[in-house]
């Protein structure tokens, strides 16, 4: 079996700005992250994003907008020898729909640990809010909980 780090968007890869972001002249990478990612992927983990989008569901933006933003990051992950394996986002919110794929909810890191056949006691779930270690947890992964656009580069003596 894998053993996998998923990683929240918004606040962990990205500077969390305190409204939705869907448009790439707001999508920065936060400091730390591709170094940290490197170091996580050397280490043998396998790579992935799981957020919530509810922009989409509220009429805000499209996943068009949300496609767009996660081929931008794959692609400049990849560039530094990134490979992220999936990015899973919720599209729904709360006050429109009930869903199992939002956040705190775990489906949407359960459908990763199936597919790629990942060990969750091995794993691990990077978050900036409760709902993030709550979904990682209930699917059976340690959590951290960071500051939001703190430096991941804090937890490389904390990830095997």
């Amino acid at each position: 079996m894998a053993k996998a780090v998923f990683l929240d968007r918004d606040g962990v890869i990205n500077f969390e700005r305190g409204e939705y972001t869907f448009n790439l002249k707001d999508f920065v990478i936060n400091d730390g992250v591709i170094e940290a990612l490197i170091n996580f992927q050397s280490k043998g983990y396998l790579l992935f994003v799981i957020t919530n989008q509810s922009g989409i569901s509220k009429g805000i933006y499209t996943h068009r907008h949300v496609k767009n933003i996660h081929d931008f990051l794959t692609n400049k992950l990849k560039d530094s020898g990134i490979n992220i394996q999936g990015i899973y986002y919720c599209p729904h919110h709360p006050e429109q729909t009930n869903c199992l794929c939002r956040k705190p909810n775990s489906l949407l890191v359960e459908k990763a640990i199936a597919r790629f056949d990942i060990h969750p006691q091995s794993s691990f779930f990077i978050g900036d809010k409760d709902r993030d270690i709550f979904a990682g947890g209930s699917a059976g992964l340690t959590g951290i909980l960071i500051e939001s656009n703190s430096s991941l580069l804090e937890l490389l003596s904390v990830i095997p």
